[in-house]
């Protein structure tokens, strides 16, 4: 089969089309035969190294935990599907090898739900690792239709997730980004305010009472401002900063692959009430190109590869 691969740990330049063998499948996976994968920041930082200690790799590597597809063939124990049916999955396994950037993936069954028919594979691909994380952590933060939040990266891939889930639930919603993003947010109903400057006067010029939540999809300073934001008995979710559970009593977030969840999200963007912006698409073939935009930093929305 066609597939994307490396062989040792560096920047986009070690991406190189190859063929490998279709993989193997076991009693609880699916052949998926893959019309599009989904790539994410952690796809570079794995191929970069950087996860090493935290994620075994085998090589070649195919990166991608994000696919939407078609089932080729449903392992021995996999009833929930037949062949033909369309899928998408969070296909994360323990061993970082087989990937999704490539003809054909094995998918664990208990990372996949079927595609809604109103989900373009595109937009399918673009939804399981972001839309699962802002799923989760909307979920774990308690937030409801009382809540004031405010979310930290409202903008990006996950934060937009985060921002229209709380919307959704009724919260009133306040999203940091920078101005060229402010009309994006608004559009979502979020309002927002810029990161640059002293984000807690004017956090607090909107709350002034403080936040019930605050959620955070940045990273970078955005704990160094909770003691000023955070409403007393709040709660803090990160899913790049520990301090968020370990100093303030709050949730860090590490995404599960969870087929109920990933089946509720689709129902959500079929339905109209979260929307996928899809912010470039690339062939297979120039899938070093798709890691490059996204390693980048400055797109808007999600990088889908087509397969």
């Amino acid at each position: 089969m066609r597939a994307i691969a490396y062989q040792e740990f560096g920047s986009a330049d070690v991406l190189q089309p190859t063929d490998l063998p279709t993989p193997h499948i076991g009693p609880d996976t699916l052949l998926v035969k893959v019309k599009a994968a989904g790539v994410n920041p952690v796809d570079y930082k794995i191929r970069q190294g950087y996860l090493e200690g935290l994620l075994d790799v085998r090589f070649p590597v195919v990166p991608g935990w994000d696919v939407a597809g078609v089932v080729e063939q449903p392992g021995l124990d996999t009833p929930e599907f037949q062949a033909g049916d369309e899928i998408l999955a969070y296909a994360r396994a323990d061993l970082v090898s087989g990937g999704t950037l490539a003809e054909y993936a094995a998918v664990p069954v208990r990372t996949a739900a079927h595609k809604p028919a109103g989900l373009s594979f595109e937009q399918a691909a673009a939804l399981p690792l972001a839309g699962l994380t802002a799923f989760q952590s909307v979920r774990r933060s308690g937030l409801g239709a009382s809540s004031t939040v405010l979310i930290h990266g409202a903008a990006g891939g996950v934060g937009a997730f985060g921002a229209q889930l709380a919307v959704h639930a009724g919260a009133t919603v306040v999203g940091t980004a920078s101005p060229g993003n402010h009309d994006f947010l608004a559009g979502l109903g979020v309002r927002p305010i810029d990161y640059h400057g002293d984000l807690v006067s004017a956090a607090r010029r909107i709350a002034p009472d403080g936040f019930d939540v605050i959620l955070d999809f940045a990273g970078v300073g955005a704990m160094d401002t909770v003691p000023d934001l955070l409403k007393t008995g709040g709660n803090v979710t990160s899913i790049l900063d520990a301090r968020a559970r370990d100093d303030f009593g709050g949730q860090y977030v590490w995404v599960r692959p969870d087929s109920h969840d990933l089946a509720e999200l689709a129902g959500l963007v079929a339905s109209g009430t979260i929307n996928v912006e899809i912010a470039q698409t690339f062939d297979l073939e120039h899938a070093a190109d798709a890691h490059r935009a996204v390693e980048s930093g400055h797109t808007r929305g999600k990088v889908v590869v087509t397969v």
